[in-house]
């Protein structure tokens, strides 16, 4: 090796250090540098977010960037590799999950709101999406408007049930609501004509649009019923781990991860919109 090469090889190895030696270690991540290991929880059925590929194994947008959120904490704190275990979580467990401590973070779809603070903590925000609705293609009319009178599925207890009950309201609506358990309970009444719209985020509906028997016979509606802003959830209050991991998103988004990352999940759709190019451009948060 070159002297100039040794030189920089040196150079790289200084900013991993210094986060090495500077990194506080309190609370989880102490807990994950003792055990050297790591527990991510995850979706199994928000693709593209998370979801279990055809080996069974985590994938998603999110999965990869928890990898790599993974990788920083373990230049962080100065311990690599980590052994990573997955934990599987449904809509209805994935706060409790690492709330109780079965996992450190949860790398799924999973809204802000400040409700979900009273329980759980959360990173900066990995992605911004909005509650949509998939309809059945034969309905005329692409504005909420055209459900009137109609059924309406939506997972019991998210947010997209609140925005959806909001707008109902606000544009004077009336559907009726039908609680549905999982996307796929949603997409299969949707496909029997038991209900004429599904509501879920914009960019899990169009993953689950791809499975339909006939995605032709399913569309989209025009409009967008809310604001979703998306985050890694973390164990409320633990500053330390909160930190590693907010750093580690800075360190992505500042890096040729992110781009390739989103190309490899939404690069069908083109450029990330204005509203995630600002919101990654607040993520890269300066050392």
């Amino acid at each position: 090796m070159s002297l100039l090469k040794t030189v920089l090889a040196a150079l790289c190895l200084v900013p991993a250090l210094a986060l090495a030696q500077s990194a506080p270690i309190d609370g989880r991540l102490k807990t994950i540098k003792d055990a050297k290991t790591i527990t991510l929880a995850y979706r199994t059925d928000a693709l593209p977010m998370s979801f279990e590929d055809a080996d069974k194994k985590p994938a998603g947008f999110v999965v990869d960037l928890c990898r790599a959120v993974v990788a920083s904490i373990e230049r962080q704190i100065g311990v690599a590799p980590l052994q990573v275990k997955w934990v599987p979580v449904t809509v209805g467990n994935r706060m409790t999950t690492v709330a109780n401590g079965q996992a450190d973070m949860e790398c799924g779809a999973t809204t802000v709101t400040l409700g979900r603070m009273k329980e759980v903590g959360f990173s900066t925000l990995t992605f911004v999406d909005g509650t949509a609705l998939l309809i059945r293609a034969a309905i005329s009319g692409n504005s909420l408007s055209a459900l009137t009178d109609k059924k309406i599925g939506v997972i019991a207890g998210t947010s997209n049930e609140r925005a959806l009950a909001d707008a109902l309201k606000a544009k004077l609506v009336n559907a009726q609501v039908v609680q549905v358990k999982s996307r796929e309970e949603g997409l299969a009444q949707l496909e029997a004509g038991q209900i004429d719209g599904f509501a879920n985020d914009l960019t899990l509906l169009m993953g689950l649009a791809s499975k339909a028997k006939d995605p032709k016979s399913l569309a989209l509606l025009g409009d967008a019923l809310s604001y979703e802003p998306l985050a890694i959830v973390l164990p409320r209050g633990d500053w330390a781990l909160k930190l590693a991991v907010d750093t580690a998103l800075a360190q992505i988004y500042k890096s040729s991860v992110l781009p390739d990352t989103f190309n490899r999940w939404f690069g069908a759709l083109g450029r990330p919109s204005p509203a995630l190019e600002v919101m990654f451009a607040l993520g890269r948060l300066p050392e």
